[in-house]
């Protein structure tokens, strides 16, 4: 039978591991409060806000009418209205998102295929080494992304560099044409999102134990085969994070195809930027955000799916 100083030891025990555990649960709250409150204010809010304006109707000089709601702007993205208040199918929204999709996706192709050399040209490096190469790497984030585009219309522009070099070398008669088309956009793409493929495939690519390529070898492994079955399964999570980080932004690029591609080269980005600019239609402008935000979402529950509980690409 517990004696009574025991029992008052053991209430006291307990209490003091009740105010320990409510101490370290405010704390917690304390230190996540001020994240959860810039993401409410500076993301879901906005999100929301945009969502209500969507089924609102445009105000006569831009912004929207309250108290006005309506489906057209979502109507629109897919159908034309007649006269006679028929609808018709328009496809041009359609084609400017696959056009966005598709420069997107072959920018994440070209900077995997060039950045995931690289980055393991890195890691094998000496650690000295590989500080100066990263440093290499992040230059280019230390001048504005305009003003780097800005510097491709003056490589890219007929009788620039580019093609100037070209002509002195004798490579070149007529000219290139490059600037204020999709090659111009991809070009200017792939130069913007490569280091966002580098940087993360390395940080997987550094943490390698090495020795697993040792024990590949003696097991009769080529370096092919060595590659494949050991480097990319371990650098799977570097490459899904660099693929989603070109991936998305590149979806959503502004300056690049408004400076690179002109107006034939229009993607979601210039497209909605019109909506709350020229067209002074907010309401449609707010529903393509929404048509972009649902299909990227749709994508990455697809992939999640697909590749719920493999841990890797491959």
């Amino acid at each position: 039978m517990a004696t009574p100083s025991r029992e008052v030891t053991s209430i006291a025990g307990g209490s003091a591991r009740r105010a320990l555990e409510r101490r370290d649960l405010l704390t917690r709250w304390a230190l996540i409060l001020p994240a959860g409150l810039v993401l409410v204010g500076l993301m879901l809010l906005p999100m929301l806000l945009m969502a209500l304006m969507s089924w609102l109707e445009p105000g006569s000089f831009g912004g929207v009418r309250w108290g006005h709601y309506t489906p057209e702007a979502y109507i629109k993205f897919l159908f034309d209205r007649n006269l006679d208040d028929s609808l018709s199918l328009n496809t041009d929204y359609l084609s400017i998102f696959s056009r966005s999709f598709g420069l997107a996706f072959i920018t994440m192709l070209i900077t995997l295929l060039i950045g995931f050399p690289v980055s393991l040209y890195i890691a094998l490096q000496t650690p000295r080494r590989r500080q100066w190469l990263i440093f290499l790497v992040t230059i280019p984030f230390w001048t504005n992304l305009l003003v780097r585009t800005y510097a491709w219309i003056l490589l890219l522009r007929n009788g620039g560099l580019i093609e100037s070099g070209l002509k002195q070398m004798g490579l070149l008669q007529g000219s290139l044409d490059l600037l204020y088309t999709p090659i111009a956009v991809q070009i200017g793409l792939v130069y913007a999102f490569l280091p966002f493929m580098v940087l993360p495939i390395y940080t997987s690519l550094e943490k390698l134990d090495w020795r697993l390529l040792e024990a590949a070898f003696d097991l009769y492994a080529n370096r092919w085969k060595a590659l494949w079955r050991v480097v990319l399964p371990l650098a799977a999570p570097g490459v899904i994070a660099g693929c989603i980080l070109v991936f998305v932004p590149a979806l959503g690029t502004y300056y690049i195809p408004e400076l690179l591609g002109g107006a034939k080269s229009l993607m979601i980005g210039n497209l909605i930027q019109q909506q709350f600019g020229a067209s002074r239609d907010w309401p449609f402008g707010a529903a393509l955000s929404f048509a972009l935000l649902a299909l990227v979402l749709l994508f990455m529950l697809i992939y999640a799916l697909r590749f719920r509980g493999k841990g890797s690409l491959l």
